[in-house]
């Protein structure tokens, strides 16, 4: 492996200008609005990875091209081991010999949010910032990445983090999540959809004038500072497969604002043995219908089971465009498929039942992908990526299994605490008079 030259980054929307990787963390988003991708994507040759190292040494190993000649590059491996603290396990699936779980719900949200909001984290803990002005952080959530935020940065000082969230459009577990921390972290319910909220965190990172009263950046995955960092568990998972059966290996992802799936697609891009990738959404057919020959049409979301995925305009669409600006070679490169609220009920019902597997609802939707390619004829090697703990959907999942979910001991903490959030309007010009009345230093 090697670098000629320390690697910039632009918007999706313009090549100029470029800045180093910290700016464009630090920054969350583009000055044009559009989302920060790097000049190219560096290529890796597998040999490079400690065969017996760890999660954290596979992210430092796959990461460094990205952080080269950037004053954060000798302190990424320190960076990777503060944020990779829980395994991201391959376990064989019973209903499917042959083919594997990725589960992402150990950290201590139970989501795989966890990964990319503490490597964030501690990339921002580590940016110096003019006049030690506190710096505000909005994340827009359908549910799960706000509670990662909150976990990573809670009391971390000099920040604060506002969670806009769907109003009555989440678990109640993970509103709980969301309301529970207090200190630097604020909630707030949105008496709108999760893609109000995204366009509300979208039009205060492009204010013109609101960042000298209110210095703001993002951690959705609209931010680098959380996409890199997924890449690197479909790495390692890719990785220990290739060393023991010498074949890629394939995985279906469940997505909504294809955050996660286009990390596994880089990581594919730089040479690691990654295979096919199939995308799992719910009855938010956006892309589904795209990858069918559609135009791309984003609408308004509707709610569903699986509500972390209910985005009707994916953000990464952007960058999955700027990646592969061939239409053609897109839409041959991957698949995604939609599954309804009965289909997602069905599939956590009876892997229950037959194989002992309970599943979250986001899980449910790669599952029976995985169910569909079987019964096509499919043999592959796959890879279901878990990307939540059942538990925080108890509401769903027990009525449907006939018992309790175990719940983790982290997110047992978390509920014992009281929970609260404000109400706010769905309108820019509400969350930027909330910012100005909360948050202006």
């Amino acid at each position: 492996m090697s670098v000629i030259a320390p690697l910039r980054y632009h918007s999706t929307r313009s090549p100029t200008p470029s800045v180093p990787i910290s700016r464009a963390i630090a920054a969350g988003l583009a000055p044009d609005g559009g989302l920060y991708v790097p000049e190219f994507l560096p290529r890796i040759d597998a040999e490079a990875f400690d065969a017996n190292g760890t999660l954290a040494d596979t992210a430092a190993t796959l990461l460094a091209p990205f952080f080269a000649g950037d004053p954060l590059a000798d302190e990424l491996p320190e960076i990777c081991v503060e944020a990779f603290t829980f395994d991201a396990p391959l376990r064989e699936l019973r209903a499917h010999p042959g083919s594997s779980m990725l589960e992402l719900f150990h950290g201590p949200t139970s989501a795989f949010k966890d990964f990319g909001a503490r490597f964030l984290a501690a990339c921002l803990q580590r940016l110096p910032r003019e006049n030690s002005q506190t710096l505000t952080i909005l994340v827009a959530t359908s549910g799960d990445t706000g509670a990662a935020v909150a976990a990573a940065f809670h009391r971390q000082p000099g920040i604060h983090v506002v969670i806009l969230y769907p109003d009555g459009k989440v678990s109640p577990r993970q509103a709980h999540q969301l309301g529970c921390f207090g200190d630097n972290i604020h909630a707030l319910r949105v008496t709108g959809r999760f893609d109000d909220c995204q366009r509300m965190v979208k039009t205060a990172l492009n204010d013109t004038t609101l960042p000298a009263r209110v210095p703001l950046s993002s951690a959705n995955s609209i931010s680098l500072g959380r996409l890199l960092p997924q890449m690197s568990y479909y790495a390692h998972a890719a990785l220990g497969w290739w060393r023991e059966h010498d074949t890629p290996l394939n995985f279906i992802v469940p997505t909504g604002n294809l955050g996660n799936a286009m990390a596994c697609l880089w990581a594919k891009g730089m040479g690691l043995p990654i295979g096919e990738l199939q995308l799992a959404c719910n009855a938010n057919a956006t892309l589904p219908d795209y990858f069918a020959g559609d135009r791309y049409a984003p609408r308004e979301a509707i709610a569903t089971l699986a509500n972390a995925m209910d985005v009707g305009a994916p953000s990464n669409f952007e960058r999955l465009r700027w990646t592969f600006p061939d239409e053609a070679q897109l839409r041959a490169l991957l698949d995604a498929r939609s599954v309804d609220d009965a289909t997602i009920r069905l599939i956590i019902e009876s892997h229950a039942r037959d194989h002992g597997e309970v599943l979250c609802p986001h899980t449910a939707t790669a599952m029976h992908v995985l169910d569909e390619l079987r019964r096509e004829g499919n043999d592959m090697p796959w890879v279901v990526v878990a990307t939540a703990h059942p538990a925080k959907f108890e509401s769903v999942v027990e009525p449907l299994i006939g018992h309790a979910v175990d719940v983790p001991d982290a997110l047992a903490n978390m509920l014992q605490r009281p929970a609260s959030a404000e109400p706010l309007a769905a309108s820019a010009d509400a969350l930027r008079q909330w910012l100005l009345e909360h948050a202006a230093g």
